[in-house]
């Protein structure tokens, strides 16, 4: 009954959810050392916006709040948005595809495989792009995938991928390839700074060129991964059923943690690890919406960005002036979850 409920209501629930993350960006934005008021700060925000920003006048706002909202929240709003929606999304299809509500990138190794692939370029100074995507984001979406490709060919037996055997190795992997990164952190110490950095994970300081530059690559994603919500629906009633209704379950498992690392690598070149967003929030929002991936992704991809906001605003509020790497957030919320997902699992051997 509760998957019709979802089905019938998916627009409803949809559209509730994008206008609470609008509003969310704008609320969020607001808050900060400076003072800036709520009405202010939808005022500037909806003065960049075509069409509704002839009715918007923003004459009697200093100029230095229009330059703290559009030029340093804003973006870091927008940003931080974008990390949860990735990061939610991949967590949402990791667990859907492995039926485990403890996969996520952070768990599977694949954001310490991009981690990894940020730091060789950072150590090494490596510089080019292509198509416009920077050599961070490239060498870091490089060192995902061959952390998924690890971590698939350990997990396989014969030809397929166990679950709990892929959650071992990514574990384990993921382990492995943080123990080099902390090997050249120790060889490289003139660059200590900047690989602690990634580590931490923070949305501090971006503005909007490299909001700019992951934004496209990361949304077509997420949008691509949503093209595999029925095969998802479908792998839930076990594989040998998923075969014989025709989806190519382990190519459909490959094209997922491609995907999924691209996503990962794209944020992670960014904004450093950012673990556990991608293990709360997919696990709570199928509490809400039901197993249907054609709701759960999307809906995990919105509350995914409202959760990154909020926990962004109290990395860089709690203790104000000083700021909290954001992962550090999102660690103190996922540990704990994680912690009650192992319990709740032992519980049901």
């Amino acid at each position: 009954m509760k998957k019709n409920i979802n089905r019938n209501n998916y627009k409803t629930i949809i559209f509730v959810l994008t206008l609470v993350l609008l509003f969310s960006i704008g609320f969020f934005a607001t808050i900060g050392t400076a003072n800036v008021s709520i009405m202010d700060t939808f005022k500037i925000i909806g003065s960049r916006i075509p069409i509704i920003n002839r009715y918007i006048d923003t004459s009697e706002i200093s100029d230095s709040y229009k330059t703290i909202i559009l030029s340093i929240r804003l973006p870091r709003v927008l940003l931080g948005v974008l990390v949860g929606a990735s990061l939610s999304t991949a967590g949402t299809a990791f667990q859907g595809m492995l039926k485990n509500p403890m996969a996520d990138p952070y768990v599977i190794g694949i954001s310490s495989g991009a981690a990894l692939g940020a730091t060789i370029s950072i150590v090494f100074n490596l510089n080019f792009n292509i198509l416009g995507i920077s050599t961070i984001s490239i060498v870091a979406f490089l060192g995902a995938l061959i952390a998924v490709f690890v971590v698939y060919n350990i997990a396989k037996v014969k030809n397929k991928v166990p679950v709990t055997t892929l959650l071992l190795a990514g574990i384990a992997v993921g382990q492995f390839l943080t123990a080099i990164m902390s090997f050249l952190m120790v060889i490289y110490s003139k660059d200590m700074n900047k690989i602690v950095y990634w580590t931490l994970g923070s949305l501090a300081g971006k503005g909007w060129n490299p909001l700019i530059k992951v934004s496209l690559p990361t949304i077509l994603s997420i949008i691509m991964m949503n093209i595999f919500a029925r095969d998802l629906n479908i792998m839930l009633t076990g594989e040998e059923s998923a075969h014989s209704l025709g989806v190519e379950v382990e190519k459909t498992k490959v094209y997922i943690l491609i995907l999924g690392a691209f996503m990962t690598s794209m944020m992670v070149s960014v904004t450093g690890i950012i673990g556990f967003v991608g293990l709360i929030i997919p696990h709570i929002v199928r509490m809400i919406v039901g197993p249907d991936h054609k709701i759960l992704l999307p809906s995990s991809a919105l509350i995914g960005g409202i959760f990154m906001i909020f926990t962004d605003t109290i990395a860089r509020t709690i203790i104000s002036p000083v700021e909290i790497p954001v992962g550090i957030i999102t660690a103190l919320f996922g540990g704990p979850f994680f912690i009650y997902l192992l319990r709740k699992k032992k519980r049901s051997i």
